[in-house]
């Protein structure tokens, strides 16, 4: 797909986002753009900040200063909680399921479906049909191929594992999708499988951020790459015009070139900053 984001306006972006830890700088002014329809690879050397803006995005971390906005309008995030009222879901890296229960419940976990009627208002009685059903027709619409609902999660491999908190997050979020790490634990056939999951999640209409180190993955699948280095956004390149190894060069610092500006044709945004960053800085991921 087309990286063009002239006249478009972001899903979610962040401008000036800054974070201390004491005397500590975790995020030094940073920028972030989502667009709808893609999916944005974010990526940085250890202690970079970018878990850190991450964070921020999805309500884990309360930032000393700066904006984020969500279609356009600026919110305040005090709380993962209050981040996914908003639409906003995150695959962490631990995924977060539980493994003794089985499949369904484990797609409704904290939003479990009650039964219609006295049963349900009353006796407080769960759908567990119900919920299997929507779980089973949620994990076709991704082709994830489990047999059953019912099954354990303990009892599925590590990427069917990934597979599960994948179509979680895909099944609640109505923004966007977060995911940390997703195959950082699984092998190649694996990995490649959760590859083709997030390109349907994005197909299916939900922008993905994807926070990775694996390079190959990060160029098989990322309609756009955003480069951070010492707190902040230092670029944003498209992987089909930018080789590995000049990114890699971006990310540790040895390859100082502004390429934030790639798409505008007068070179010019306001808020984008360059590629060089103060070299004594102290960050923090």
């Amino acid at each position: 797909m087309s990286t063009t984001t002239e006249n478009r306006e972001p899903i979610l972006s962040a401008r000036g986002i800054h974070k201390r830890y004491g005397n500590v700088t975790a995020i030094d002014g940073a920028d972030f753009d989502l667009y709808h329809g893609e999916i944005l690879a974010v990526i940085g050397d250890n202690g970079a900040g970018k878990s850190s803006l991450i964070k921020v995005l999805s309500g884990a971390t309360i930032p000393d200063s700066g904006t984020v906005s969500l279609d356009g309008e600026e919110v305040s995030f005090k709380s993962p909680l209050e981040a996914r009222r908003a639409g906003i879901e995150t695959v962490y890296q631990d995924l977060a399921v539980a493994p003794a229960l089985d499949i369904a419940t484990n797609l409704f976990l904290g939003r479990e479906k009650k039964r219609a009627g006295p049963l349900g208002n009353v006796f407080r009685m769960l759908d567990h049909k119900g919920m299997q059903e929507e779980a089973d027709k949620q994990m076709k619409t991704l082709q994830i191929g489990i047999r059953s609902m019912s099954q354990a999660v303990e009892t599925l491999s590590g990427g069917q594992r990934q597979g599960v908190a994948v179509a979680r997050a895909a099944a609640w979020a109505r923004k966007l999708v977060i995911m940390d790490e997703p195959t950082a634990a699984l092998g190649v056939k694996e990995s490649a499988q959760v590859l083709e999951l997030i390109k349907r999640v994005r197909d299916n209409g939900l922008p993905v951020i994807l926070i990775s180190h694996n390079m190959p993955h990060v160029f098989e699948i990322a309609d756009r790459i955003h480069i951070h280095r010492l707190g902040k956004r230092v670029a944003i390149v498209d992987p089909k015009e930018t080789s590995m190894h000049d990114v890699v060069g971006i990310m540790t610092g040895a390859v100082v070139h502004d390429i934030e500006h790639m798409e505008e044709p007068d070179g010019g945004d306001e808020a984008g900053p360059a590629a060089s960053a103060e070299p004594d800085a102290k960050q923090a991921e």
